[in-house]
């Protein structure tokens, strides 16, 4: 029979007081991490000869399909990057509430959703008539995760909300405001998107690229030790 949770003076420490911390919500967002990325191969379909009088050539549909790989290798790069940059920040924050768990769930939401615009850009980018249309839901695919992760980031630090009280303020002022020029990058990829297809996804790719180099040291106050 397991024993209830005590504090250290020996007190019973109640139910809620024991789900403040952040592992159960990482521990499940990796579960939805691992889901989106999977999901993003399975719109890749093995091509099929469908009956047509001229010769069907495996190696050429499959080098047809570039545009799927493009969408899906720059896809799976991104969820990957938020799922490293979701535990880097976690690390930050001292506990978890209600609040943040909603707003966790709502940039799952996104993750989850990316997949979509993944497999229309990959469809329609060689169509002339819509991959105008498919390239800008494509952004508008990488801007929401974006919006999500900032409002999620600004809730904990607002005040100190949730986030260690030892860090820098010039610390997490740069990470504000880089994830608040990250939205206004993807707001400015969609709205290229609409102007000319490469100069949008190139404004992803290049953000895409920039995003794989190694995130900034935790700063904390001078003569404080970390946790």
């Amino acid at each position: 029979m397991n024993s209830k949770p005590r504090s250290e003076d020996g007190h019973d420490i109640p139910p809620a007081a024991t789900e403040r911390d952040t592992g159960r919500v990482e521990a499940f967002s990796d579960g939805v991490f691992a889901i989106a990325i999977t999901l993003l191969i399975l719109e890749i379909k093995v091509p099929h000869a469908h009956g047509s009088s001229r010769p069907f050539s495996l190696l050429g549909s499959l080098t047809g399909l570039w545009p799927s790989y493009f969408s899906y290798l720059l896809s799976f790069t991104m969820i990957g990057i938020y799922w490293a940059n979701h535990h880097y920040i976690f690390k930050l924050f001292t506990r978890t509430n209600h609040t943040l768990n909603l707003l966790n769930l709502l940039f799952l939401l996104t993750i989850s959703f990316l997949p979509f615009p993944t497999a229309t850009l990959g469809n329609y980018m060689l169509d002339a008539a819509n991959r105008t249309t498919a390239a800008t839901f494509y952004a508008v695919g990488l801007l929401l995760p974006a919006c999500t992760w900032l409002l999620m980031w600004l809730y904990a630090t607002t005040g100190r909300r949730l986030v260690h009280p030892r860090l820098e303020s010039a610390f997490l002022h740069h990470l504000t405001i880089q994830y608040a020029g990250t939205v206004a990058i993807y707001l400015g990829a969609v709205l290229l998107c609409l102007v000319d297809v490469r100069l949008g996804l190139g404004v992803c790719v290049g953000l895409t690229l920039l995003y794989l180099l190694p995130p900034a040291s935790y700063a904390y106050a001078r003569g404080k030790r970390t946790p």
